[in-house]
């Protein structure tokens, strides 16, 4: 075992390795924002952060307007890692072994040689690891063992679920991350109440305190180098009212379906046609699902599917948006898109599509959100969608509260974070 650092009260340096398979140049997962705003914020608490990523290849889109977000400052070591589906994928195949817990267990076998250098190079106080790629935490939790330094295992949200993963092996790999996570994490992070609650409840032999929540945010810095780039507020279609889902639409846990059904019951009573109305989704990724919806429900014309843009121009795009719409569906009601946050800093209006209970519409009825319908239920969509429209039209919609706007950056967030290190670590904050 290595010896750890002294975390005594005269050490003037301390330091985090985070360990995050989604970081830049990755793109299309809001999954990049939050290890990239520890990475920009956390020197303001007195934590150094040392990064531990992928090599770019095993990414499936890049782009190199975020890269330009990472300080200089910050020691980013990338390690050798493969895309099973990708890379290892032979007359359409792939060994299921090479998959489990995800497509990017290659990545551990580097990484850990590559933490134990730097871990010996750093003096790092902490490992900081966080899901979605399970690998992350499975190299995090070697790096513990060998180490003996004290490991917060930022899971976000939920991991092993009821029919997820839909293979029982790789499910049971899940299980396992959690079982060790749950004994040797000095912190279990979640971004939402939902997701704590579930894991205490689902591991009571680790102590209460153990279970964190940190939600998501939005990063100002980016907010405001987008805000310099538009000339001015033009909505989005001079001529027709439109509103922006930005983001991925998942065909289960944000099925759009209801949402088609209600724009189609709008127009037979004449609320909404084509020639005043948009529903603009930016690069949904299942956009033949959005094509079929349309075709079935003669909304087609109704809609818009466009592609992927930098980070900067979508977020102008969302303070240019008439209204922004938040889609979760009742089987992710632990769980809070991280574009919310992003929703709530554009200042623009938002329409819920989430289950009530749900903590999705906790935080936006928190937020000052008014209109919400679940998901799944044509009738509350349509009703919610109809008042929605009509304070849009009228001038009456509700913005987003101001506090919860100021409660959601990065910034006040990485604060979080910085007090579960400084807790953990038993150093006194600087």
């Amino acid at each position: 075992m290595l010896t750890a650092p002294h975390a005594g009260p005269l050490l003037q340096v301390r330091r985090v390795l985070l360990i995050a398979f989604h970081f830049p140049p990755l793109t299309g997962s809001s999954g990049v924002q939050r290890t990239l705003a520890l990475a920009r914020h956390l020197p303001a608490f007195g934590w150094e952060p040392i990064v531990l990523s992928a090599d770019p290849r095993a990414y499936e889109r890049t782009a190199e307007d975020l890269l330009r977000e990472v300080p200089p400052s910050v020691h980013v070591e990338r390690c050798f890692a493969l895309d099973t589906a990708r890379h290892l994928r032979l007359f359409g195949k792939y060994p299921g072994f090479l998959a489990r817990p995800d497509r990017w267990i290659s990545w551990s076998w580097s990484a850990v040689r590559a933490g134990l250098r730097l871990i010996e190079r750093y003096r790092p106080q902490a490992i900081w690891s966080t899901y979605p790629i399970a690998t992350a935490h499975l190299i995090a939790a070697e790096l513990q063992r060998k180490s003996g330094l004290p490991w917060v295992a930022d899971f976000r949200d939920p991991m092993a679920q009821d029919g997820y993963p839909a293979d029982p092996r790789t499910w049971q790999s899940f299980k396992k991350i959690e079982e060790t996570a749950a004994a040797r994490a000095a912190r279990l992070v979640f971004v939402t109440p939902g997701a704590r609650s579930m894991y205490a409840t689902r591991y009571p032999g680790t102590p209460e305190e153990n279970f964190v929540v940190v939600e998501n945010g939005y990063d100002e810095a980016l907010f405001e180098d987008a805000e310099r780039q538009l000339t001015g507020r033009a909505p989005l279609n001079v001529d027709r009212l439109t509103l922006l889902h930005s983001g991925i639409v998942y065909p289960s846990e944000r099925d759009p379906a209801a949402l088609f059904a209600a724009l189609a019951r709008l127009r037979k009573r004449g609320l909404i046609s084509a020639q005043n109305f948009r529903m603009r989704f930016r690069a949904p990724a299942h956009d033949d699902l959005l094509l079929r919806l349309g075709a079935e429900t003669a909304t087609g014309d109704l809609i818009e599917i466009l592609p992927s843009i930098p980070y900067g121009e979508a977020l102008a795009e969302m303070m240019r948006a008439d209204g922004l719409v938040i889609m979760q569906g009742a089987n992710c009601n632990e769980q809070i898109p991280a574009k919310l946050y992003e929703y709530l800093r554009a200042r623009r209006p938002i329409l819920g599509l989430a289950d009530p209970e749900g903590d999705t519409a906790r935080a936006m009825k928190d937020a000052g959100v008014r209109e919400i319908g679940k998901l799944e239920d044509t009738l509350a969509v349509e009703s919610a969608l109809a008042q929605f429209l009509e304070r849009l039209q009228s001038g009456q919609a509700a913005l987003p509260d101001e506090r919860a706007v100021a409660a959601s950056s990065r910034h006040a967030r990485t604060r979080q974070l910085a007090e579960v290190l400084n807790d953990v670590t038993g150093v006194p904050a600087t």
